[in-house]
């Protein structure tokens, strides 16, 4: 069918007329209703299928949404949300690449399956629902994941941006180095549970900020490590505000150095901030370290917890944050809920990441810089610059090939002992001797506490079915007395302070015991004591 142009005097054009965006988003301002009629390659029929977010982000975004080709890569919970957010965004096309079979699991936090798609490829299941959602973007299949990983960046080329979802951190190398060759934005995100991040490489992006102009006349200059302001206009709107268009330019590096990134100088410098930095950071980092150096998720034996918690602790003094940061409750509810699939988080972390690429596409506002971490159990998410300056890609040979394990392992071998070239021993070898069941014996200077077992009858079906029946991760209780311990009190979160704490549960557990101590572990299920989110 022909593509309606834009009528002045179609009635559909005068209903918009009649109300012209709102103004500012997120701080800015969007362009006037004069410059959107400017942009003719809208139809009045998309004017009106459209009219909420264009009076978010203008038609000139819009029409670069409407000519974006997105490859999405895992369609599990995370990667629903965004199918869903960028189809009804209105992008040109959506190719998804997921040929991992469903199976009854998937159905509790992937809504585009059915019972009657259980045993076929997830792409193909879910496509023409999600073809449904909006007649005007075209979805697709892009075949498998092996063959992807095969090809040479020149593939990458036509795509608008690349999405990978849930993948492993070696693999999740390959997609952004060759990303990177082909020279085309790349998010990587995962959920865990309550937690969940989303990383940025955009390789070199400039946006526009269009707000009105200030007394402060704004300087061409460089901002930050990352960002310079390269640009700045003035124009003046019918109305007599004068308004002023800033371009900025982002830099980014690739995953595998930000990975081992120091946190930016403002947080290092400052006490207060440095004490913010949650948990979950280390957590992640010593999680990618883990998957290089096993291929694997860790499970739930003696070996795997005390490498995982060794890792922990030497992330944690690489960024140098206070011996309080990591606690046995966290690590017991990060181990917890790896690879678990809560439709909530899905939701959150899927939605930033979408409206990200929908700020990149159309070229506003400040995008993600590098890495957002989400916190349910905290309700808390923030964003960290991890950057170092990337060196010149070479590709040898045909394709992208895995980089080498030296790169990833950050001082650790296979065998779970620690060593680290300059010198750092961030925590004693865990002694295993003794041990209790399936749980490794700590003494007082080893380190983390593991977790104990997973409830997982507080878990949604879909995901109870991917804990390991009968491994155990707990002690059996021990006499001990917990000591009390203040909580934490963030900023940007209205949590209790000094005597309106919340008072300790009815197993006396509390949080924010230090890692090593034995008194902070119990066989509770996730979440439990914790004001998680619905």
């Amino acid at each position: 069918m022909a593509t309606q142009e834009l009528d002045p005097n179609d009635p559909a054009t005068d209903a918009v007329a009649m109300h012209p965006p709102s103004g500012p988003s997120n701080g800015n301002v969007t362009e006037s209703f004069h410059e959107q009629q400017q942009h003719q390659g809208l139809s009045a029929d998309e004017i009106a299928q459209y009219d909420r977010q264009l009076r978010l982000w203008g038609a000139q975004a819009q029409e670069k949404i409407r000519a974006a080709d997105i490859l999405l890569l895992s369609l599990r919970a995370l990667g629903t949300e965004i199918a869903k957010n960028l189809t009804l965004a209105g992008v040109n096309s959506l190719t998804i690449v997921d040929d991992g079979l469903v199976t009854q699991e998937d159905l509790g936090a992937q809504y585009f399956l059915r019972e009657d798609d259980i045993g076929r490829p997830h792409a193909d299941a879910a496509i023409p629902r999600i073809a449904e959602l909006n007649p005007r973007v075209k979805v697709s299949s892009g075949g498998t994941l092996g063959s992807l990983l095969s090809q040479q960046p020149a593939f990458y080329a036509p795509f608008s941006c690349i999405i990978a979802c849930d993948f492993d951190y070696p693999t999740l190398n390959i997609l952004n180095t060759t990303a990177r060759v082909a020279q085309r934005p790349f998010y990587a995100a995962g959920i865990h549970g309550f937690y969940g991040f989303i990383f940025a490489d955009l390789g070199e992006h400039e946006y526009k900020i269009n707000r009105e102009k200030s007394n402060i006349q704004t300087q061409v200059r460089r901002e930050s490590e990352t960002r310079s302001v390269v640009d700045v206009t003035a124009k003046k709107e019918p109305n007599g505000k004068v308004m002023e268009v800033v371009t900025k330019r982002e830099l980014y590096c690739p995953l595998i150095l930000a990975n081992t990134s120091k946190l930016a100088d403002d947080i290092r410098k400052n006490r207060r901030r440095l004490k913010a930095v949650p948990a979950l950071l280390p957590c992640l980092r010593a999680l990618f370290d883990f998957q290089s150096l096993q291929s694997r998720m860790p499970s739930h034996t003696p070996q795997d917890l005390a490498l995982f918690t060794t890792m922990a602790t030497q992330k944690a003094a690489e960024l140098q944050l206070p011996p309080e940061t990591l606690s046995s409750d966290f690590l017991r509810s990060f181990l917890q809920s790896l690879e678990a699939e809560l439709v909530p988080v899905a939701a959150f972390v899927g939605g930033r990441l979408s409206e990200d690429v929908i700020n990149v596409l159309g070229g506003r506002e400040q995008p993600i810089q590098n890495f957002a971490l989400f916190d349910g159990d905290a309700l808390e998410g923030n964003i960290y610059c991890l950057y170092s300056t990337p060196p010149p890609l070479t590709i040898p040979g045909s394709g992208i090939s895995q980089s080498d394990a030296s790169l990833n392992t950050n001082g650790f071998d296979t065998n779970g002992s620690s060593f680290d070239n300059t010198g750092f021993h961030p925590v004693n070898p865990i002694n295993l001797d003794g041990a209790v069941g399936t749980e490794p014996d700590f003494n007082g200077d080893s380190g983390f506490q593991p977790a104990p077992d997973m409830d997982i009858n507080g878990l949604a079906p879909a995901n109870a079915m991917r804990q390991e029946a009968g491994v155990g991760l707990g002690v059996p209780p021990q006499n001990v007395t917990d000591t009390p311990q203040p909580q934490q009190n963030h900023a940007n979160m209205a949590l209790p302070t000094g005597s309106e704490q919340a008072p300790p549960s009815e197993n006396n557990e509390q949080s924010g015991q230090p890692a090593g101590d034995v008194s902070a572990v119990r066989e509770t299920g996730i979440g439990q004591g914790s004001d998680a989110p619905a």
